[in-house]
């Protein structure tokens, strides 16, 4: 998709990008265990819940040499797939939060291009796509596979060049400070859930317009301010 977005009267955002799990997709538990879960199974040191959670948003590789710095290099390909074969076992398992299908409609109706910008890899956003009734919601998405991890702002760059907006007329969303430092390098403004994977203490450094404690509240925040 191409060309300037319809604009409408009062409309802050033309294009508002999402990140996927922690701020859609209620997966953070189920992303932590799968984390946990292939460091056993190659029988190194498994992180805590908090390290294992502080690596969510980032691409695959980024994530694991994060939360499990101990692993030689030529073992990440196998700690990647014994992660992956978690995580798709149990993706079933979890689903979107209370009331994001009807946040997203209502946004659709303004008019709102929407996005996701994740981590996740490009098999792993369209299976959750094409099992949570979300196909044909979003304008256009970004996977870390397919562009470069956050907080590189690339994945941003290229959405808003494909929906032809500009970072003065957009805005990110996001659970983690990698998806507020992602809005700081794209120019871009934002704002935090804080029911995702880091923290609400941690945002304030990062100067979010808002910070949302349900997506109840990120609707009605969107609704005035967006």
């Amino acid at each position: 998709m191409t060309g300037s977005p319809v604009r409408r009267a009062g409309r802050r955002f033309d294009l508002i990008a999402f990140d996927w799990d922690g701020t859609l997709f209620d997966s953070t538990g189920l992303i932590t265990r799968c984390i946990q879960n292939a460091c056993r199974d190659l029988g190194v040191r498994v992180p805590s819940d908090e390290q294992a959670s502080y690596v969510i948003g980032l691409g695959l590789r980024d994530a694991l040499m994060h939360a499990a710095p101990d692993v030689p290099a030529e073992r990440y390909p196998e700690l990647g797939n014994a992660y992956r074969k978690h995580y798709f076992a149990s993706q079933h398992e979890v689903l979107l939060f209370d009331g994001t299908l009807q946040m997203l409609q209502a946004l659709k109706a303004r008019n709102h291009l929407l996005a996701v910008a994740t981590g996740k890899s490009r098999r792993g956003l369209d299976e959750a796509l094409s099992t949570t009734t979300l196909h044909g919601v979003f304008d256009a998405t970004r996977t870390a596979d397919e562009t470069a991890s956050k907080p590189d702002p690339r994945m941003l760059h290229e959405l808003m060049a494909e929906l032809g907006t500009s970072a003065q007329r957009s805005l990110m969303i996001g659970d983690t400070t990698h998806d507020l430092q992602l809005a700081a390098n794209a120019g871009m403004p934002a704002v935090a859930v804080s029911f995702g994977a880091h923290g609400h203490e941690s945002f304030a450094a990062f100067e979010p317009l808002y910070v949302a404690h349900s997506t109840h509240e990120l609707r009605d925040w969107l609704a005035r301010h967006g």
